[in-house]
């Protein structure tokens, strides 16, 4: 089978850095659980200009590498390639931070998983041709069976592909969202994701 992981969120916990870096840089407090929003500009109540320090902040190598890991993603995905099956790291983040995101996995033993960086939020104007990048139409040319996703904002993303199975990690700016159709499901934790895998290979 082939899986499609996305990154922040499902492997790390980004989210609740971020919440940590906006209230270090603006005194913006917004717990955890009331990031209602995958925007966080509107999470945060932030100006552009605010938005744009956040956004530097958060992309930095040195702390994109601090990121903690999301329990159990490792094993799980480790299982997957010891059963032969391919697992693709798509992920939104913009390009320049392809190396310290490769790093971060290479450190938390991920290291045979593929990863890709995709367009997904008009974060940067120009992609280019590069190895660890994709354009939407090669995207499309790819085929999984499984997906892990958090954000709703993706979901259209995912629509082109038929019959693909939708895992959506369970986060509080997708606790009220509709899903596109009866393949997504909501899950909790790794666990889950590997007994769904499981139960229907």
């Amino acid at each position: 089978m082939n899986f499609y992981v996305d990154f922040d969120d499902c492997l790390c916990e980004t989210a609740r850095s971020f919440t940590e870096i906006a209230k270090r840089l603006f005194e913006k407090d917004v717990p955890y659980e009331e990031v209602k929003f995958f925007n966080l500009q509107k999470t945060f109540d932030l100006t552009d200009e605010q938005y744009q320090l956040l956004m530097e902040e958060g992309h930095r190598p040195e702390v994109l590498l601090s990121y903690e890991k999301t329990p159990g993603c490792s094993e799980v995905i480790n299982e997957w390639l010891d059963g032969g099956h391919e697992v693709s790291i798509i992920t939104g983040r913009p390009y320049f931070t392809y190396e310290a995101s490769r790093q971060w996995l290479d450190d938390h033993d991920l290291k045979r998983v593929k990863l890709y960086c995709l367009n997904k939020y008009n974060r940067d104007s120009f992609y280019g041709t590069n190895e660890h990048n994709l354009e939407l139409e090669d995207f499309y040319k790819m085929h999984f069976d499984y997906a892990v996703e958090d954000s709703p904002v993706a979901f259209p993303y995912l629509e082109p592909f038929m019959d693909l199975k939708v895992l959506v990690f369970d986060r509080p700016w997708n606790k009220d969202c509709e899903f596109p159709n009866k393949n997504y499901k909501r899950i909790l934790d790794w666990k889950e994701i590997q007994k769904k895998v499981l139960l229907n290979p």
